[in-house]
């Protein structure tokens, strides 16, 4: 595929991922506005749901290139971001990239790393760039991370800390299939079917002409109030302690321009922000002490916000 239609995009890159991920196309569909946003990922669930699976799909499915790094307690910084080296024999230094320079990075089991090698993907993440020595090289277009996380094997892993949660654009659960879906992956298992065997379906500048319309779609300013009063209501709310910042305001739109895109409009609905609003918005708050010890949930917080925001009218074409 040549053209940049976000839709079209879209659709063939979710055809290629649904041949290994069964029974998941809202998930699917979510990563894909994600890539289209040009946005970073974190999919969290317990272990053998499909979250590594999911990420090598989307990487196979688009060209350019992509890597994946395993992350463990004794994975260093350079490791991530690159080295700068000396060469003897040309008396000079020079950079040797990490694993970062690709279009799409899978970083797995992201909170086994320690806190200063989640701390090298900071500005990788936020500024598409690696500073190394007073010399900044940019990593390739478009570029997306897609974290894992376990959440209940605590042992061994680092808490996420609030900044690198909030550089990314959503954080999405697999989530168990239902009936039919596991008996389909138990027999494409069977049948040796994996993420290696996907082809790819759109090339990169497919991908980056998409991502150039995505940016290009319009938003009504009353829509942007809205996002604005969602990000706004969840600083207010009385179980949060820290609410979304104006980043996360930022990110509801462009997450809504992405969904809006893959679904053939140039223009976004205050029923696209309801859509994203979760994923979007959820991982970013920080909860009272009094909140997380009874454990109430950041998404249930984020759907009382949205019930008590007033949504405008939507117009069509707007």
């Amino acid at each position: 595929m040549n053209g940049g239609n976000p839709a079209e995009v879209a659709a063939a890159i979710a055809a290629n991922v649904q041949q290994v991920i069964k029974g998941k196309p809202e998930l699917i569909r979510m990563a894909l506005a994600a890539l289209l946003a040009e946005g970073h990922l974190l999919i969290e669930d317990v272990p053998g749901l499909g979250k590594t699976t999911l990420a090598r799909c989307l990487a196979r499915s688009i060209g350019g290139r992509w890597s994946r790094i395993q992350f463990t307690p004794d994975l260093l910084p350079g490791d991530v971001t690159g080295v700068t080296v000396y060469h003897q024999k040309e008396e000079r230094f020079a950079f040797h990239p990490g694993a970062v320079f690709a279009n799409i990075v899978v970083a797995d089991e992201i909170n086994r790393g320690t806190p200063k090698t989640q701390s090298a993907l900071l500005e990788v993440m936020s500024e598409r760039q690696v500073t190394a020595d007073a010399m900044a090289y940019q990593v390739p277009r478009p570029f997306l991370v897609v974290a894992t996380q376990n959440p209940i094997e605590m042992e061994g892993t680092y808490r996420l800390p609030e900044a690198q949660l909030d550089r990314f654009l959503m954080r999405l659960s697999v989530g168990y299939p239902d009936l039919a879906a596991e008996v389909e992956v138990i027999m494409d298992d069977r049948a040796g079917v994996s993420p290696d065997d996907l082809p790819e379906v759109v090339g990169i500048e497919a991908v980056r002409d998409a991502v150039t319309t995505v940016r290009e779609g319009h938003v009504d300013p009353a829509v942007a109030d809205y996002a604005a009063r969602v990000a706004r209501g969840t600083r207010e709310h009385t179980d949060v302690r820290y609410g979304a910042s104006p980043r996360g305001s930022i990110a509801l739109v462009r997450a809504a321009q992405a969904l809006g895109a893959v679904q053939g409009r140039h223009f976004i609905t205050p029923d696209d922000i309801k859509e994203v609003a979760v994923p979007v918005l959820a991982h970013r708050l920080v909860l009272t002490p009094e909140a997380e010890l009874s454990r109430r949930p950041t998404p249930d917080v984020v759907g009382e916000v949205l019930s008590t925001t007033p949504a405008p009218m939507a117009r069509a074409g707007s």
